[in-house]
């Protein structure tokens, strides 16, 4: 909102001459930050909502036309009461008159709904939309360009180093280590804990198949006693998950003492885990709860 002390986007966002799509809070911030007003608002839009098209657009293109209603998701308490200078209206909802605004020179568009959820169902193509006909960019990403660039970054951050990655045979970390030993082969060890924590036969089961099927390097380290001894009696869930946390890094800088040191710890950590673990900003955001192996882990350790 317009309220001092509001969250801000980097200023150079939108002084850079770059295509801009402000999605919910990024449209406050974009009417805000260009010169409008947004305010608070009693009326709160959560769910499912509607939203009519009052004047075309390069973001409609192929979907939606003037005069439409289309299903859309809202999740808003904010709402924009004054337009940037520049910009115009596009679409509005019930309790939106600015549901969807933009300015077409200088190519930024805001919207109030979440084009990234299946409830807005054409939110996927609304995205195309906007990165094809308004950004101008073409759809030559691939998984495999991705995978070559990941194994060479790794690559030269790792150097001649050796690395260690905790391996529990999710999708994750098994992404993970597959990518690193493409990358570096031997100077990678994967470890297995078994905390005691896991499914009947699970960690033999994890252990076959990333022997047998990618010949990858592996250690299983039966820790069970360890960790459940640690967490008796504790009920606690955000001390049990620092707890485990601690207790993995201690047997994670055991192995890599037997294995001569290891100067990385490698493990399968989504974005989502460190935002609901920690707030960088220092600011609203909240510790929704510290996963293991975000906010679980000690300040210090051996390993990078």
């Amino acid at each position: 909102t317009s309220d001092i002390g509001s969250p801000r986007a980097p200023q150079i966002v939108f002084d850079a001459g770059v295509p801009v799509l402000g999605i919910c809070y990024g449209q406050m911030a974009m009417c805000v930050q260009m010169g409008g007003v947004a305010e608070s608002s009693n009326h709160r839009e959560f769910g499912r909502a509607f939203v009519e098209i009052e004047k075309d657009s390069p973001l409609f293109e192929g979907l939606w036309a003037t005069g439409q209603r289309h299903q859309v998701w809202m999740s808003h308490g904010d709402r924009v009461i004054a337009l940037p200078p520049g910009f115009e209206v596009f679409g509005k909802s019930e309790s939106s008159p600015f549901a969807i605004f933009g300015n077409v020179e200088r190519r930024m568009y805001g919207i109030m709904f979440h084009p990234e959820v299946v409830h807005t169902p054409d939110g996927a193509r609304l995205l195309r939309n906007f990165v094809h006909n308004i950004a101008g960019i073409e759809g030559d990403w691939t998984m495999r360009a991705y995978r070559e660039h990941a194994v060479e970054a790794i690559r030269k951050q790792v150097g001649k180093g050796k690395v260690i990655c905790a391996l529990s045979g999710g999708v994750d970390s098994s992404v993970a280590a597959l990518l690193i030993h493409e990358a570096i082969g031997d100077q990678l060890t994967c470890i297995l804990v078994d905390h005691g924590l896991m499914r009947k036969d699970e960690a033999a089961g994890v252990v076959a198949m990333f022997r047998q099927h990618y010949n990858l390097p592996l250690i299983l380290v039966d820790a069970s006693e360890k960790f459940i001894s640690a967490l008796e009696g504790e009920s606690d869930p955000e001390k049990k998950r620092k707890t485990i946390g601690r207790l993995f890094i201690e047997v994670f800088e055991e192995e890599a003492k037997k294995l001569g040191g290891a100067d990385f710890l490698a493990q399968g950590t989504l974005y989502p885990d460190v935002i609901e673990s920690v707030s960088f900003t220092g600011g609203p955001s909240v510790t929704i709860k510290s996963h293991h192996n975000v906010g679980g882990l000690p300040e210090r350790m051996n390993m990078q």
